[in-house]
């Protein structure tokens, strides 16, 4: 405990301090001074000085509660979260923090310590760069370093999608303070600590399918004839196909409508998705256009071990698995040299089987 914690514990009694584990009042003349293992009353002021350093810990964390850690209150419980403070007592959560605390958001490990007179370090970095050395990263220190962070993936390509689990490895951001960890996380992924917060408050604000679909207009406006009716879920397979874990780390919280839940597996991320957010609704958009093409018959002769390795190709490709395939791996039908060979044998003038996709093959705008 330093002066100016001392100082502001002394200034915050006039009014009270009582939470669940430091009471201080005065009259103005003495203090009361209670902590969870003690408890003194009529103490002057150096009487109070000596009590607050022999419970040090107990006013550090009060001052760091109060005064350091972040407005407004979604920051703060994030911070609480991180720390897993309303599980255990000061002394447990300090003595966890000498060691050093670990928590994921996402993509995102958080590291906390206990620094001096109660201060706080954290770091932040990918999930799978935990067991890396922070000199063999490229570290940072600017909460805004993560937005070029989160523009590509590891090969590069542009990520549309922020919260898809495609974040790329080797950095790092040091020594921040927590107002800089929010910040930098927010950065990586936006609003997700604020809806968190509104989700453990009984506040999450969630716009269904049919609402958001219902106020498309322009180019988007052809999504609202989707319904799911006519025999077919067209919104179940959205949600299949877009707000799975393995597509995004949220966990999706929207639904068809308030009083119809999808079947669709909505994911197990740690914050809610409480809304179809545009990359969905573009998506679905084009699987509209195409969901509205006239159905025909087409005929193609095909072994069932050929018709098994189109099916293994599509799952492949869908589940992102395609680069982990070896070339010698024969045995998967995903495998590049067998889906060469099986274009090489069944393509005809870019047709599968030589057999033509004919007038209204592809939707109006697509060419």
């Amino acid at each position: 405990m330093n002066e100016d914690q001392f100082d502001a514990l002394q200034s915050a009694a006039e009014a009270g301090i009582d939470t669940e584990t430091l009471t201080v009042r005065t009259d103005g003349e003495t203090y009361d001074f209670v902590v969870p293992e003690a408890s003194y009353t009529g103490l002057s002021d150096d009487e109070l000085h000596a009590a607050a350093r022999r419970h040090r810990e107990y006013v550090t964390e009060w001052y760091f509660w109060t005064e350091v850690a972040p407005e407004p209150a979604q920051r703060r419980a994030f911070i609480r979260w991180v720390e897993q403070a309303d599980d255990q007592s000061v002394p447990e959560r300090r003595e966890r923090l000498q060691e050093g605390i670990r928590r994921e958001w996402g993509q995102l490990e958080i590291q906390v310590k206990l620094a001096e007179a109660g201060r706080r370090v954290y770091q932040l970095h990918h999930i799978d760069d935990s067991d890396e050395r922070v000199e063999d990263l490229t570290v940072h220190t600017d909460p805004h370093e993560a937005r070029e962070i989160r523009k590509s993936d590891e090969d590069g390509r542009y990520r549309p999608l922020s919260t898809a689990p495609t974040l790329r490895r080797g950095w790092a951001f040091v020594d921040l303070t927590p107002a800089a960890l929010v910040e930098t996380i927010e950065t990586f992924y936006p609003a997700t600590i604020a809806n968190w917060h509104r989700e453990q408050e009984g506040e999450l604000d969630v716009t269904h399918w049919h609402d958001a679909v219902t106020r498309q207009t322009g180019i988007y406006g052809v999504v609202e004839t989707w319904d799911r009716g006519e025999g077919t879920d067209h919104v179940e397979w959205v949600a299949e196909a877009c707000c799975a874990d393995s597509q995004c780390l949220k966990r999706r919280e929207w639904e068809y409508d308030e009083e119809t839940p999808l079947d669709a597996d909505g994911g197990d991320g740690t914050f809610p998705c409480r809304e179809p957010c545009s990359l969905v609704v573009s998506a679905a958009r084009k699987w509209t256009r195409i969901d509205a093409e006239e159905s025909r018959t087409y005929e193609f002769e095909l072994t069932p071990s050929e018709k098994e390795q189109l099916e293994e190709l599509i799952d492949a490709v869908a589940d992102g698995r395609t680069e982990e395939i070896r070339e010698a791996d024969f045995s998967d039908g995903a495998n590049r040299w067998r889906a060469r060979f099986l274009r090489a044998k069944l393509f005809e003038d870019g047709n599968l089987d030589g057999v033509p996709t004919g007038d209204g093959g592809a939707a109006e705008g697509d060419h």
